[in-house]
Protein backbone atom coordinates (compact mmCIF):
# COMPACT_ATOMS: atom_id res chain seq x y z
CA UNK A 1 0.00 0.00 0.00
CA UNK A 2 1.01 3.37 -0.66
CA UNK A 3 2.61 5.16 2.12
CA UNK A 4 0.71 8.48 1.93
CA UNK A 5 -1.91 6.96 1.10
CA UNK A 6 -1.93 4.49 4.28
CA UNK A 7 -1.25 7.40 6.59
CA UNK A 8 -4.38 9.36 5.11
CA UNK A 9 -6.82 6.20 5.71
CA UNK A 10 -5.39 6.36 9.30
CA UNK A 11 -5.78 10.70 9.71
CA UNK A 12 -9.42 10.49 8.44
CA UNK A 13 -9.85 7.60 10.57
CA UNK A 14 -8.70 9.68 13.94
CA UNK A 15 -10.65 12.50 12.65
CA UNK A 16 -14.34 10.63 12.76
CA UNK A 17 -13.21 9.18 16.05
CA UNK A 18 -12.77 13.24 17.03
CA UNK A 19 -15.88 14.30 15.54
CA UNK A 20 -17.64 11.07 16.94
CA UNK A 21 -16.34 12.04 20.59
CA UNK A 22 -17.29 15.80 20.12
CA UNK A 23 -13.77 16.14 21.29
CA UNK A 24 -13.54 19.22 18.63
CA UNK A 25 -15.86 21.05 20.42
CA UNK A 26 -15.36 23.47 23.45
CA UNK A 27 -17.74 21.96 25.67
CA UNK A 28 -20.76 23.45 26.14
CA UNK A 29 -21.16 23.83 29.62
CA UNK A 30 -17.73 25.61 29.77
CA UNK A 31 -19.07 27.71 26.98
CA UNK A 32 -21.94 29.31 29.12
CA UNK A 33 -19.67 29.30 31.67
CA UNK A 34 -16.90 31.14 29.86
CA UNK A 35 -19.60 33.62 28.35
CA UNK A 36 -20.54 34.34 31.97
CA UNK A 37 -17.46 34.37 33.42
CA UNK A 38 -15.96 36.41 30.60
CA UNK A 39 -18.83 39.16 31.07
CA UNK A 40 -18.79 38.84 34.92
CA UNK A 41 -14.86 39.31 35.08
CA UNK A 42 -14.89 36.91 37.88
CA UNK A 43 -15.35 33.30 37.95
CA UNK A 44 -19.12 32.93 37.73
CA UNK A 45 -19.59 29.27 39.31
CA UNK A 46 -18.08 30.81 42.49
CA UNK A 47 -20.73 33.43 42.46
CA UNK A 48 -23.92 33.06 44.66
CA UNK A 49 -27.60 33.32 42.76
CA UNK A 50 -30.17 35.23 43.62
CA UNK A 51 -34.05 34.13 42.59
CA UNK A 52 -36.80 36.80 42.19
CA UNK A 53 -40.28 34.82 41.88
CA UNK A 54 -42.38 37.06 39.43
CA UNK A 55 -46.29 35.89 39.47
CA UNK A 56 -47.77 35.04 36.14
CA UNK A 57 -49.81 38.00 35.88
CA UNK A 58 -47.09 40.49 35.93
CA UNK A 59 -44.47 38.33 33.87
CA UNK A 60 -45.58 40.72 30.58
CA UNK A 61 -44.52 43.80 33.03
CA UNK A 62 -41.24 42.34 34.19
CA UNK A 63 -40.08 41.11 30.73
CA UNK A 64 -40.54 44.99 29.74
CA UNK A 65 -38.88 46.10 32.44
CA UNK A 66 -35.77 43.53 32.01
CA UNK A 67 -36.08 44.69 28.61
CA UNK A 68 -35.49 48.31 29.47
CA UNK A 69 -32.66 48.15 31.87
CA UNK A 70 -31.23 46.06 29.33
CA UNK A 71 -31.28 49.11 26.82
CA UNK A 72 -29.98 51.53 29.34
CA UNK A 73 -26.32 49.72 29.57
CA UNK A 74 -24.40 50.28 26.25
CA UNK A 75 -23.53 46.53 26.56
CA UNK A 76 -27.04 45.28 27.11
CA UNK A 77 -27.26 42.00 25.06
CA UNK A 78 -29.78 38.86 25.36
CA UNK A 79 -28.67 35.24 24.76
CA UNK A 80 -30.41 32.40 24.81
CA UNK A 81 -29.92 28.43 26.86
CA UNK A 82 -30.33 25.90 24.76
CA UNK A 83 -30.84 21.56 25.64
CA UNK A 84 -34.47 20.75 25.30
CA UNK A 85 -36.57 20.15 28.32
CA UNK A 86 -34.24 18.94 30.33
CA UNK A 87 -33.05 23.21 31.25
CA UNK A 88 -36.75 23.46 32.65
CA UNK A 89 -35.63 21.53 34.94
CA UNK A 90 -31.99 23.50 36.27
CA UNK A 91 -31.25 26.31 38.08
CA UNK A 92 -28.60 28.06 36.43
CA UNK A 93 -26.34 27.78 39.61
CA UNK A 94 -27.12 23.77 38.45
CA UNK A 95 -25.85 24.72 34.96
CA UNK A 96 -22.18 26.20 36.00
CA UNK A 97 -21.32 24.01 38.81
CA UNK A 98 -22.31 20.61 37.27
CA UNK A 99 -20.60 18.89 34.41
CA UNK A 100 -23.10 16.30 33.70
CA UNK A 101 -25.38 18.43 31.24
CA UNK A 102 -23.85 18.46 28.02
CA UNK A 103 -27.04 18.84 26.11
CA UNK A 104 -26.86 22.66 27.87
CA UNK A 105 -25.97 25.47 25.88
CA UNK A 106 -26.02 28.80 24.34
CA UNK A 107 -28.17 29.57 21.78
CA UNK A 108 -31.49 31.89 20.60
CA UNK A 109 -33.98 32.85 23.21
CA UNK A 110 -37.23 31.45 23.65
CA UNK A 111 -40.16 33.58 22.94
CA UNK A 112 -44.00 33.64 23.30
CA UNK A 113 -47.14 36.30 22.87
CA UNK A 114 -49.22 37.18 25.68
CA UNK A 115 -51.15 39.60 26.12
CA UNK A 116 -51.22 43.03 27.35
CA UNK A 117 -54.77 44.19 26.91
CA UNK A 118 -58.17 42.80 25.41
CA UNK A 119 -56.66 43.46 21.85
CA UNK A 120 -53.00 43.79 21.96
CA UNK A 121 -50.53 41.42 22.37
CA UNK A 122 -46.35 41.71 23.15
CA UNK A 123 -43.57 39.31 22.18
CA UNK A 124 -41.68 38.21 25.71
CA UNK A 125 -38.83 36.50 26.51
CA UNK A 126 -39.91 33.25 27.47
CA UNK A 127 -36.30 32.15 28.76
CA UNK A 128 -33.80 34.21 28.02
CA UNK A 129 -30.07 35.30 29.48
CA UNK A 130 -29.99 38.99 29.91
CA UNK A 131 -26.35 40.49 30.14
CA UNK A 132 -25.74 44.07 30.88
CA UNK A 133 -24.35 46.87 33.27
CA UNK A 134 -26.21 48.13 36.12
CA UNK A 135 -24.84 51.51 37.58
CA UNK A 136 -21.49 50.44 35.72
CA UNK A 137 -21.21 46.84 37.14
CA UNK A 138 -21.69 43.88 34.92
CA UNK A 139 -24.36 41.78 35.36
CA UNK A 140 -26.38 38.49 34.56
CA UNK A 141 -30.14 37.50 34.73
CA UNK A 142 -31.57 34.22 33.61
CA UNK A 143 -35.76 35.23 32.95
CA UNK A 144 -38.40 32.15 33.06
CA UNK A 145 -41.67 32.13 32.43
CA UNK A 146 -43.85 29.94 34.82
CA UNK A 147 -44.44 26.30 33.65
CA UNK A 148 -46.29 24.13 36.32
CA UNK A 149 -45.68 21.12 34.06
CA UNK A 150 -42.41 21.27 35.30
CA UNK A 151 -43.13 22.13 38.75
CA UNK A 152 -42.61 26.31 38.20
CA UNK A 153 -45.95 27.26 39.31
CA UNK A 154 -44.51 30.91 38.85
CA UNK A 155 -41.71 32.62 36.47
CA UNK A 156 -38.33 33.83 37.85
CA UNK A 157 -35.36 35.71 37.08
CA UNK A 158 -32.31 34.37 38.46
CA UNK A 159 -29.79 37.41 39.75
CA UNK A 160 -25.93 36.84 39.00
CA UNK A 161 -23.65 39.35 39.57
CA UNK A 162 -20.03 39.94 41.59
CA UNK A 163 -21.20 41.40 44.53
CA UNK A 164 -24.15 41.24 46.69
CA UNK A 165 -24.26 44.88 46.43
CA UNK A 166 -25.06 45.18 43.29
CA UNK A 167 -27.76 42.70 43.17
CA UNK A 168 -29.52 44.69 46.02
CA UNK A 169 -29.49 47.38 43.94
CA UNK A 170 -30.67 45.93 40.84
CA UNK A 171 -33.38 44.23 43.10
CA UNK A 172 -34.42 47.36 44.31
CA UNK A 173 -34.63 49.34 41.32
CA UNK A 174 -36.32 45.82 39.60
CA UNK A 175 -38.89 45.78 42.71
CA UNK A 176 -39.76 49.62 42.27
CA UNK A 177 -40.58 49.47 38.93
CA UNK A 178 -42.77 46.84 39.31
CA UNK A 179 -44.67 48.44 41.67
CA UNK A 180 -45.19 51.75 39.47
CA UNK A 181 -45.71 50.63 35.99
CA UNK A 182 -47.77 47.52 34.78
CA UNK A 183 -49.94 47.04 31.36
CA UNK A 184 -52.84 45.85 33.85
CA UNK A 185 -52.72 49.62 35.42
CA UNK A 186 -56.04 51.33 33.92
CA UNK A 187 -57.37 47.96 32.08
CA UNK A 188 -60.38 45.55 33.27
CA UNK A 189 -59.05 42.47 33.66
CA UNK A 190 -60.72 38.95 35.73
CA UNK A 191 -58.63 36.70 37.45
CA UNK A 192 -59.19 33.44 36.89
CA UNK A 193 -57.90 29.83 38.23
CA UNK A 194 -55.23 27.91 36.18
CA UNK A 195 -55.16 23.64 36.07
CA UNK A 196 -52.39 23.81 38.36
CA UNK A 197 -54.04 26.34 41.31
CA UNK A 198 -54.56 29.93 41.89
CA UNK A 199 -50.78 30.68 42.02
CA UNK A 200 -50.37 29.42 38.36
CA UNK A 201 -53.28 31.32 37.03
CA UNK A 202 -53.18 34.19 34.92
CA UNK A 203 -55.47 37.06 33.50
CA UNK A 204 -58.05 38.28 30.83
CA UNK A 205 -58.64 41.15 29.14
CA UNK A 206 -61.96 42.97 28.93
CA UNK A 207 -62.83 45.42 26.61
CA UNK A 208 -64.47 48.49 28.72
CA UNK A 209 -67.58 48.31 27.76
CA UNK A 210 -69.32 51.68 26.38
CA UNK A 211 -73.16 51.91 28.13
CA UNK A 212 -75.36 55.00 28.53
CA UNK A 213 -76.81 56.01 31.46
CA UNK A 214 -80.00 55.77 29.40
CA UNK A 215 -79.86 51.79 29.30
CA UNK A 216 -79.68 51.34 32.59
CA UNK A 217 -83.37 51.39 34.18
CA UNK A 218 -83.51 52.85 38.17
CA UNK A 219 -85.72 54.38 39.96
CA UNK A 220 -84.76 58.40 39.99
CA UNK A 221 -81.64 59.41 41.47
CA UNK A 222 -80.06 55.30 42.83
CA UNK A 223 -77.81 55.12 39.81
CA UNK A 224 -76.42 58.61 40.61
CA UNK A 225 -76.50 57.30 44.42
CA UNK A 226 -74.38 54.28 43.58
CA UNK A 227 -72.29 55.94 40.51
CA UNK A 228 -70.88 59.12 43.36
CA UNK A 229 -70.18 56.09 45.93
CA UNK A 230 -67.42 54.01 43.23
CA UNK A 231 -66.72 56.88 41.23
CA UNK A 232 -67.38 60.23 42.82
CA UNK A 233 -65.65 60.00 46.05
CA UNK A 234 -62.52 59.39 44.03
CA UNK A 235 -62.71 62.86 42.14
CA UNK A 236 -63.05 64.08 46.58
CA UNK A 237 -59.83 62.84 47.67
CA UNK A 238 -57.96 65.82 48.56
CA UNK A 239 -61.21 66.63 51.14
CA UNK A 240 -60.93 63.24 52.51
CA UNK A 241 -57.71 63.96 53.05
CA UNK A 242 -58.15 67.21 54.43
CA UNK A 243 -60.18 65.66 56.82
CA UNK A 244 -59.05 62.01 57.87
CA UNK A 245 -61.72 60.49 56.11
CA UNK A 246 -60.85 57.31 54.55
CA UNK A 247 -60.82 56.75 50.87
CA UNK A 248 -61.66 53.06 50.25
CA UNK A 249 -65.03 51.78 50.03
CA UNK A 250 -66.91 49.14 49.54
CA UNK A 251 -71.07 48.91 48.17
CA UNK A 252 -72.93 45.74 47.98
CA UNK A 253 -75.56 45.43 45.26
CA UNK A 254 -78.55 42.42 46.18
CA UNK A 255 -81.56 41.43 44.72
CA UNK A 256 -82.76 38.48 42.76
CA UNK A 257 -81.56 36.94 39.94
CA UNK A 258 -81.78 38.62 36.76
CA UNK A 259 -82.57 42.48 38.24
CA UNK A 260 -80.17 44.38 36.99
CA UNK A 261 -77.04 43.72 39.36
CA UNK A 262 -74.54 43.21 36.80
CA UNK A 263 -75.60 45.53 34.41
CA UNK A 264 -75.52 48.17 37.06
CA UNK A 265 -71.87 46.53 37.75
CA UNK A 266 -71.15 47.29 33.68
CA UNK A 267 -72.25 50.90 33.92
CA UNK A 268 -69.62 52.11 36.54
CA UNK A 269 -67.11 50.43 35.03
CA UNK A 270 -68.03 52.31 31.85
CA UNK A 271 -67.65 55.59 33.94
CA UNK A 272 -64.24 55.10 35.53
CA UNK A 273 -61.85 55.70 32.57
CA UNK A 274 -58.45 55.13 33.82
CA UNK A 275 -59.28 52.91 36.58
CA UNK A 276 -58.14 49.47 36.94
CA UNK A 277 -60.77 46.84 37.57
CA UNK A 278 -60.43 43.60 39.05
CA UNK A 279 -63.39 41.02 38.49
CA UNK A 280 -63.54 38.27 40.87
CA UNK A 281 -66.25 35.09 40.58
CA UNK A 282 -66.92 31.50 41.66
CA UNK A 283 -63.45 29.56 42.30
CA UNK A 284 -61.35 32.89 41.47
CA UNK A 285 -63.00 34.63 44.82
CA UNK A 286 -60.21 32.81 46.43
CA UNK A 287 -57.64 35.05 45.21
CA UNK A 288 -59.38 38.08 46.83
CA UNK A 289 -56.43 38.32 49.00
CA UNK A 290 -53.67 38.51 45.69
CA UNK A 291 -56.60 41.11 44.32
CA UNK A 292 -56.42 43.21 47.21
CA UNK A 293 -52.56 43.50 46.53
CA UNK A 294 -52.98 44.70 42.68
CA UNK A 295 -55.53 47.13 43.48
CA UNK A 296 -53.51 48.85 45.91
CA UNK A 297 -50.63 48.76 43.30
CA UNK A 298 -52.66 49.95 40.73
CA UNK A 299 -55.00 52.13 42.26
CA UNK A 300 -57.21 53.71 41.35
CA UNK A 301 -58.83 50.41 41.64
CA UNK A 302 -62.29 48.85 41.42
CA UNK A 303 -62.52 45.28 42.44
CA UNK A 304 -65.37 43.71 42.07
CA UNK A 305 -66.48 40.12 43.67
CA UNK A 306 -69.94 38.69 42.21
CA UNK A 307 -72.54 36.48 43.84
CA UNK A 308 -70.60 36.54 47.30
CA UNK A 309 -73.25 34.34 48.38
CA UNK A 310 -71.78 30.87 46.84
CA UNK A 311 -68.39 31.59 49.27
CA UNK A 312 -70.36 32.93 52.62
CA UNK A 313 -69.73 29.21 54.31
CA UNK A 314 -67.42 27.90 52.05
CA UNK A 315 -64.35 26.83 53.65
CA UNK A 316 -63.44 24.23 50.57
CA UNK A 317 -61.03 26.47 48.90
CA UNK A 318 -60.13 29.24 51.39
CA UNK A 319 -56.71 29.25 53.12
CA UNK A 320 -57.96 28.46 56.48
CA UNK A 321 -60.78 27.81 59.11
CA UNK A 322 -62.91 30.65 58.15
CA UNK A 323 -65.21 31.37 55.50
CA UNK A 324 -63.90 32.45 51.99
CA UNK A 325 -66.42 35.67 52.38
CA UNK A 326 -64.29 36.34 55.89
CA UNK A 327 -61.11 36.26 54.31
CA UNK A 328 -62.57 38.84 51.36
CA UNK A 329 -63.55 40.95 54.33
CA UNK A 330 -60.74 40.80 55.72
CA UNK A 331 -59.00 41.51 52.53
CA UNK A 332 -60.73 44.59 52.31
CA UNK A 333 -59.87 46.10 55.52
CA UNK A 334 -56.12 45.37 54.96
CA UNK A 335 -55.70 48.05 52.71
CA UNK A 336 -54.81 51.42 54.03
CA UNK A 337 -57.79 54.17 54.24
CA UNK A 338 -56.10 56.53 51.59
CA UNK A 339 -55.77 53.60 49.12
CA UNK A 340 -58.28 54.74 46.13
CA UNK A 341 -59.77 51.69 46.08
CA UNK A 342 -63.51 50.70 45.71
CA UNK A 343 -65.34 47.06 46.52
CA UNK A 344 -68.50 45.71 44.72
CA UNK A 345 -69.98 43.01 46.22
CA UNK A 346 -73.00 41.31 44.54
CA UNK A 347 -75.45 38.98 45.79
CA UNK A 348 -78.78 37.15 45.53
CA UNK A 349 -79.24 36.14 48.61
CA UNK A 350 -78.35 38.99 51.25
CA UNK A 351 -79.47 36.79 54.14
CA UNK A 352 -76.42 34.68 53.49
CA UNK A 353 -74.07 37.60 53.76
CA UNK A 354 -75.91 39.09 56.62
CA UNK A 355 -74.29 37.66 59.40
CA UNK A 356 -70.40 38.00 58.37
CA UNK A 357 -71.10 41.60 57.40
CA UNK A 358 -72.51 42.46 61.45
CA UNK A 359 -69.12 40.58 62.38
CA UNK A 360 -66.85 42.80 60.18
CA UNK A 361 -68.34 46.48 60.48
CA UNK A 362 -67.82 49.27 58.59
CA UNK A 363 -66.08 47.15 55.07
CA UNK A 364 -69.12 47.85 53.85
CA UNK A 365 -70.42 51.86 53.52
CA UNK A 366 -73.49 51.70 51.06
CA UNK A 367 -76.04 48.63 50.16
CA UNK A 368 -78.27 49.19 47.12
CA UNK A 369 -81.49 47.06 46.50
CA UNK A 370 -82.28 46.22 43.04
CA UNK A 371 -85.36 44.34 43.05
CA UNK A 372 -88.01 43.20 40.81
CA UNK A 373 -88.98 45.96 38.47
CA UNK A 374 -92.16 47.60 39.02
CA UNK A 375 -95.43 48.22 36.06
CA UNK A 376 -93.61 51.40 34.88
CA UNK A 377 -90.40 50.07 34.79
CA UNK A 378 -91.43 46.77 33.15
CA UNK A 379 -92.83 49.30 30.29
CA UNK A 380 -89.06 50.96 30.24
CA UNK A 381 -87.72 47.81 29.80
CA UNK A 382 -89.79 46.83 26.66
CA UNK A 383 -89.25 50.09 25.28
CA UNK A 384 -85.32 49.66 25.40
CA UNK A 385 -85.56 45.98 24.10
CA UNK A 386 -87.64 46.91 21.19
CA UNK A 387 -86.17 49.91 19.75
CA UNK A 388 -86.52 50.20 16.23
CA UNK A 389 -90.02 47.23 16.59
CA UNK A 390 -93.28 48.91 15.38
CA UNK A 391 -94.48 48.06 18.59
CA UNK A 392 -97.30 50.37 19.88
CA UNK A 393 -97.04 52.05 23.00
CA UNK A 394 -100.92 49.98 24.38
CA UNK A 395 -99.01 46.85 23.02
CA UNK A 396 -95.95 47.33 25.48
CA UNK A 397 -98.05 49.10 27.85
CA UNK A 398 -100.24 45.71 28.34
CA UNK A 399 -97.03 43.16 27.81
CA UNK A 400 -95.94 45.23 30.83
CA UNK A 401 -98.81 44.61 33.20
CA UNK A 402 -99.44 41.29 32.14
CA UNK A 403 -95.68 40.65 33.10
CA UNK A 404 -95.89 40.98 36.60
CA UNK A 405 -93.31 39.65 38.61
CA UNK A 406 -90.87 39.56 36.04
CA UNK A 407 -87.35 40.49 35.19
CA UNK A 408 -85.56 42.54 33.05
CA UNK A 409 -84.57 39.58 31.24
CA UNK A 410 -87.92 38.67 30.57
CA UNK A 411 -88.56 41.61 29.19
CA UNK A 412 -85.41 40.96 26.66
CA UNK A 413 -86.67 37.46 26.26
CA UNK A 414 -89.98 38.20 25.71
CA UNK A 415 -89.38 40.63 22.99
CA UNK A 416 -87.02 38.39 21.10
CA UNK A 417 -89.87 35.82 20.87
CA UNK A 418 -92.02 38.08 19.44
CA UNK A 419 -89.09 38.77 16.35
CA UNK A 420 -88.92 35.04 15.97
CA UNK A 421 -92.41 34.19 15.75
CA UNK A 422 -92.71 37.07 12.74
CA UNK A 423 -89.67 35.62 11.05
CA UNK A 424 -91.39 32.18 10.97
CA UNK A 425 -94.34 33.27 9.89
CA UNK A 426 -92.74 35.29 7.37
CA UNK A 427 -94.40 38.55 8.27
CA UNK A 428 -93.91 42.19 9.66
CA UNK A 429 -93.44 42.23 13.19
CA UNK A 430 -96.55 43.42 14.93
CA UNK A 431 -98.34 43.99 18.31
CA UNK A 432 -100.49 40.44 17.88
CA UNK A 433 -96.75 38.66 18.21
CA UNK A 434 -95.74 40.29 21.26
CA UNK A 435 -99.52 39.69 22.45
CA UNK A 436 -98.63 36.28 22.19
CA UNK A 437 -95.21 35.79 23.56
CA UNK A 438 -96.61 36.80 26.51
CA UNK A 439 -99.33 34.74 26.29
CA UNK A 440 -96.69 31.97 25.69
CA UNK A 441 -94.33 33.00 28.17
CA UNK A 442 -96.65 33.80 31.38
CA UNK A 443 -97.97 30.30 30.66
CA UNK A 444 -98.34 27.53 33.31
CA UNK A 445 -95.82 25.36 31.20
CA UNK A 446 -93.59 28.24 30.98
CA UNK A 447 -92.92 28.23 34.80
CA UNK A 448 -89.67 26.70 34.51
CA UNK A 449 -88.31 29.31 31.73
CA UNK A 450 -89.61 32.46 33.73
CA UNK A 451 -87.33 30.96 36.79
CA UNK A 452 -84.52 30.22 34.55
CA UNK A 453 -84.61 34.32 32.98
CA UNK A 454 -85.02 34.88 36.58
CA UNK A 455 -88.48 35.39 37.70
CA UNK A 456 -90.53 33.23 39.74
CA UNK A 457 -91.87 29.96 38.41
CA UNK A 458 -95.28 31.87 38.91
CA UNK A 459 -94.58 35.09 37.19
CA UNK A 460 -92.71 36.23 40.04
CA UNK A 461 -94.33 34.68 42.86
CA UNK A 462 -90.97 33.49 43.82
CA UNK A 463 -91.03 30.61 46.22
CA UNK A 464 -93.35 28.01 46.82
CA UNK A 465 -95.10 27.89 50.16
CA UNK A 466 -94.09 25.50 53.34
CA UNK A 467 -90.02 24.46 53.88
CA UNK A 468 -87.59 26.54 51.98
CA UNK A 469 -89.85 28.87 50.49
CA UNK A 470 -90.56 32.33 52.17
CA UNK A 471 -90.99 32.56 56.03
CA UNK A 472 -90.51 28.85 55.61
CA UNK A 473 -87.78 26.98 57.73
CA UNK A 474 -84.20 27.08 55.60
CA UNK A 475 -85.99 29.63 53.06
CA UNK A 476 -85.90 33.42 52.17
CA UNK A 477 -88.06 36.04 53.95
CA UNK A 478 -91.33 37.33 52.49
CA UNK A 479 -91.17 39.08 49.53
CA UNK A 480 -87.68 37.76 48.57
CA UNK A 481 -86.53 37.11 45.33
CA UNK A 482 -90.67 38.09 44.04
CA UNK A 483 -92.02 36.71 47.32
CA UNK A 484 -95.93 36.84 47.85
CA UNK A 485 -95.51 40.50 48.21
CA UNK A 486 -97.79 42.97 46.48
CA UNK A 487 -96.87 44.60 43.46
CA UNK A 488 -94.16 46.93 43.89
CA UNK A 489 -95.61 50.80 43.96
CA UNK A 490 -94.00 52.90 40.36
CA UNK A 491 -90.67 54.03 40.81
CA UNK A 492 -90.09 52.03 44.26
CA UNK A 493 -87.93 49.38 42.64
CA UNK A 494 -85.79 49.08 39.35
CA UNK A 495 -84.12 46.78 37.41
CA UNK A 496 -82.01 46.31 33.88
CA UNK A 497 -81.01 42.48 33.95
CA UNK A 498 -78.20 40.92 31.81
CA UNK A 499 -77.22 37.43 31.47
CA UNK A 500 -73.63 38.53 30.51
CA UNK A 501 -71.55 37.43 33.96
CA UNK A 502 -68.82 40.09 35.11
CA UNK A 503 -66.29 38.49 33.52
CA UNK A 504 -67.64 39.20 30.14
CA UNK A 505 -67.79 42.98 29.95
CA UNK A 506 -67.84 43.56 26.15
CA UNK A 507 -70.40 45.89 25.26
CA UNK A 508 -73.81 44.25 23.68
Amino acid sequence: MDENLGKFIDDFAELVRIAQSGQHRVPVGEQLLATLTEHLGTPAQNLSLVVEEVPPHRFVDADSIMADISAESPSGRLAGIGGGDQRHHLTLSDMLQSQYFPQVSLSQPDYKNLAVGPDEQRQVVAMGLWLFDFNGKPMAVWQREANPRFGRPTASLEVLAADTATTADFLSEFRRRMQHQSVLKGQIISLVMGEYGPSAAGVTFHTRPELPASEVILPDGLLQKVSDHVVGIAEQRESLSKYGQHLKRGMLLYGPPGTGKTHTVRYLLSQSEGTTAILLSGGSLARISEAAAMARALQPSIVVLEDCDLIAEDRSFGHGPQPLLFEVLDAMDGLDKDADVAFILTTNRVDMLERALAQRPGRVDLAVEIPLPAVDERVRLVQLYARGIPFSDDAIQDAALRAAGTTASFARELVRRAVVSAAVAGVPVADAHLAAAVDGLMADGEALTRSLLGSGPDGGQGFPPGPGGPGGPGGPPIGWAGGPGPEPAPGQSSAYGSSITITDVTPG
